[in-house]
């Protein structure tokens, strides 16, 4: 199914992204945690009445009422969008496209290994990065919250919403991987794999600025994502997060068999 000797040497290769990124994230989430205060929510959401079309367009709303709908408002609408997108767009590239860009594609195909096995062994990298990034987001988010506000986070809620988030990406993982197996020029890999994710992101800004801008949600992927509704427990926002995990089986299964059929020229 997959070859670990090279699974071990790309796992290697996305340990410093996956260093740098949670680095990032434990400050960000670390700080933010730190500010739930219901006389502080207050001043917050004196900025939000302030700026609400800049801070909607991050996801940002007033009126959180507890500390889980404090991390979806400054938490769910941004940091945890991006800098796991950033992972999946920069290692998508990687695994495929820059192999064969390179020329460097050859001594892999060359070894006694099938193409299928190529292929689905860096499929799992990207899997794997992105599962190993959001375990330590869900990890980090428990023990600071649990250490500064004991018992004021509902865990079940919680692991709920980063399962939702975790489908959200994979679907963006699978777009990068698409790309990266489609083509063999890593300027079009990442002008797709990473212009397609963040031209969805741009519209889910522009919707959530209200307006006639209101209209684009209907536009992108990241409607999909309901943070609230996931966390109150609607079925229509479990159903958008069942859609986007079809979507990412798809896009990997559709990535899969283009790389295997794909004339590599080499």
């Amino acid at each position: 199914m997959i070859s670990w000797t090279l699974y071990k040497r790309e796992m290697k290769g996305s340990v410093k992204l996956l260093l740098l990124l949670a680095a990032v994230m434990t400050m960000y989430i670390s700080v933010i945690i730190s500010m739930y205060d219901p006389e502080l929510m207050a001043i917050l959401d004196g900025f939000v009445e302030a700026m609400p079309a800049l801070m909607a367009a991050v996801g940002m709303r007033a009126g959180a009422t507890s500390l889980i709908g404090f991390m979806v408002s400054y938490l769910y609408g941004f940091i945890l969008l991006i800098f796991p997108m950033v992972f999946s767009i920069l290692r998508g590239n990687g695994l495929i496209a820059k192999y064969v860009d390179k020329g460097s594609m050859v001594t892999l195909v060359a070894a006694p290994v099938k193409r299928r096995t190529i292929v689905m062994t860096q499929m799992f990298v990207l899997i794997s990065g992105i599962v190993l990034l959001l375990l330590y987001t869900t990890g980090l988010e428990l023990l600071i919250a649990q250490s500064s506000f004991p018992g004021e986070l509902v865990v079940p809620e919680l692991l709920k919403l980063n399962a939702a988030l975790l489908c959200l990406h994979l679907f963006i993982g699978s777009i990068c991987f698409l790309a990266s197996c489609v083509f063999s020029d890593t300027k079009y890999s990442v002008a797709f794999g990473a212009g397609i994710p963040a031209f969805m992101y741009v519209l889910e800004m522009l919707s959530n600025a209200g307006g006639k801008a209101g209209k684009m949600k209907y536009c992108t992927f990241f409607t999909l994502f309901d943070a609230t509704g996931i966390v109150a427990g609607e079925n229509r926002a479990m159903l958008g997060s069942l859609l986007l995990l079809f979507g990412a089986i798809l896009f990997f299964l559709v990535g899969i068999r283009t790389f295997c059929k794909k004339d590599l020229h080499i």
